[in-house]
């Protein structure tokens, strides 16, 4: 990585550094011949007739939505900015997904404000990084300079694709810290606009445009399923991709299977929509297990749970638990064909007008009715749930929503989101799993090590429901035919 331009002058020269610094407006150490001649010479590259963005028409519906929700109030959702990694280097910038959500853009620093007309609807501004200076020689001395990180759009052009007028977000925060009114941000992205409002705005109401924003985002329009599916099917894309390289990562670890499937990400994507779990062996018991640098080894299964994020930010969240030298043992087969019931029986239990929970319960239910028949519970079966007993295997929910965030709508209220009703768009993952730990004394020894998950992305229809990942086999003998014919 290049160094930015960071000049050593020394002592006695220090004077003539001030000078420069006075004249030339820029930083010190620049001469005035390189001063001027990196303010000339440079080709108008301003866009014309740009078209909008895909999601324009349905950003606009959003805005409008939460117009309706906060009438006669300033709105005011920033999409965070770069984060330190170390040193001089930041990690890599993911607008907020409201902020995202809301208008379609991805720059860092970004805001949108919502502003009220008086006449019950507001006025939406977004308030962007125009395109560097070239007179004060910003774009090539500062390191966010676009010298340094790339041409951004310039006003204009960001206000032909976004379809919002759009402003000099330098001039925001001291805009904000004058306005009147009620005021709501939201919190937790960008400390400098939070700072301009501190006066103006309570925790309480700002918690209410946190919940209100993610509970918009329960039922997904037209654009969103689209995005899912895309997102999915670029996922069933790249296990078939790990697929074909077990023996390589066998040679190496799960890292490779990491890599494998970022690749595809990257290439038809943003990138992972989460951290991508790659577990072979034991691996597969610790549910998050993100470390991904164990062996992978024939004989064991790989429990591979993973999702491509795309471009405007919409993630799959797939898992399949394959035997990595491409048949099941007995024993895994067993414990596998026992979760493959258990989410048939949920998504079963996946339609309109069914309670969010009851696709829990029904894979509960299958397997608390697996776990009693092989004598690792004593039954009846309803006593096992009513206790919770099966939970020492299955550990976790059956599933969550699903959308920009793998774990969508997280800030909604519990009467609309876990206690509520399933309705039209709703998308949610069904994953039933069992997980014995290696040192878990109270099961068999062939059980110990061994962790099955399988989890697709749902989405809820008219008329019941549509499995987005249909395309990836989840039959145990499926599996295997389809693993023979990628390696083949």
């Amino acid at each position: 990585m290049a160094d930015e331009l960071t000049p050593e002058t020394p002592e006695e020269e220090q004077p003539q550094k001030k000078h420069e610094q006075r004249k030339n407006g820029l930083y010190p150490g620049v001469s005035d011949e390189l001063a001027d001649s990196m303010r000339a010479g440079w080709a108008d590259t301003e866009l014309h007739g740009l078209k909008p963005v895909a999601q324009a028409a349905h950003t606009a519906e959003r805005r409008a939505a939460l117009s309706a929700r906060f009438p006669g109030e300033r709105i005011v959702v920033p999409a965070g900015r770069l984060k330190t990694r170390s040193n001089d280097t930041e990690y890599p910038f993911r607008a907020s997904t409201e902020y995202a959500y809301l208008t379609g853009d991805q720059t860092e620093n970004g805001v949108l404000v919502l502003e009220p007309t008086g006449t019950g609807g507001h006025r939406a501004t977004i308030y962007l990084l125009p395109r560097s200076n070239r007179e004060n020689g910003e774009f090539w001395l500062s390191g966010q300079g676009e010298l340094w990180v790339g041409r951004r759009h310039s006003l204009t052009e960001a206000e032909q694709l976004l379809g919002i007028p759009a402003k000099d977000v330098r001039e925001l925060a001291d805009a904000l810290a004058g306005a009147g009114g009620p005021v709501r941000v939201l919190r937790g992205h960008d400390a400098v606009i939070e700072t301009a409002l501190t006066d103006k705005v309570t925790a309480e109401r700002d918690e209410e445009l946190r919940v209100h924003l993610s509970e918009a985002r329960v039922v997904k329009d037209a654009f969103e399923v689209a995005e899912l599916q895309k997102a999915v099917d670029s996922t069933v894309r790249g296990f078939e991709d790990v697929v074909k390289v077990l023996d390589k990562a066998e040679a190496t670890s799960e890292r490779y299977i990491e890599g494998t499937f970022f690749l595809r990400a990257r290439v038809e994507g943003n990138d992972v929509g989460y951290g991508s779990i790659c577990a072979a062996g034991p691996n597969a018991c610790t549910l998050h297990w993100v470390r991904n640098d164990g062996q992978v080894r024939p004989g064991d299964l790989l429990l591979l749970d993973a999702g491509v994020e795309t471009r405007d930010l919409y993630t799959a969240d797939v898992t399949r638990t394959l035997p990595i030298n491409g048949t099941y043992s007995d024993i895994q087969r067993k414990v596998y064909d026992a979760v493959y019931e258990a989410q048939e029986a949920g998504i079963a239990a996946v339609r309109p007008g069914a309670k969010f929970r009851d696709f829990h319960d029904a894979a509960q239910r299958v397997l608390a009715e697996k776990l009693v028949e092989w004598g690792l519970l004593e039954g009846p079966v309803e006593r096992v749930l009513e206790l919770s007993l099966q939970r020492r295997w299955t550990l976790h929910g059956t599933g969550h929503m699903l959308g920009m965030d793998v774990h969508d709508c997280a800030a909604a209220r519990t009467e609309a989101y876990v206690d509520g009703t399933l309705e039209p768009g709703m998308c949610l993952t069904v994953e039933p799993g069992l997980y014995f730990q290696t040192d878990d004394l109270t099961v068999p020894e062939e059980y110990r090590g061994i962790g099955v998950r399988i989890e697709d992305d749902i989405l809820v229809t008219e008329d019941g429901n549509r499995n987005l990942s249909a395309g990836l086999p989840r039959a145990s003998a499926e599996v295997e035919a389809w693993m023979a014919a990628l390696k083949g």
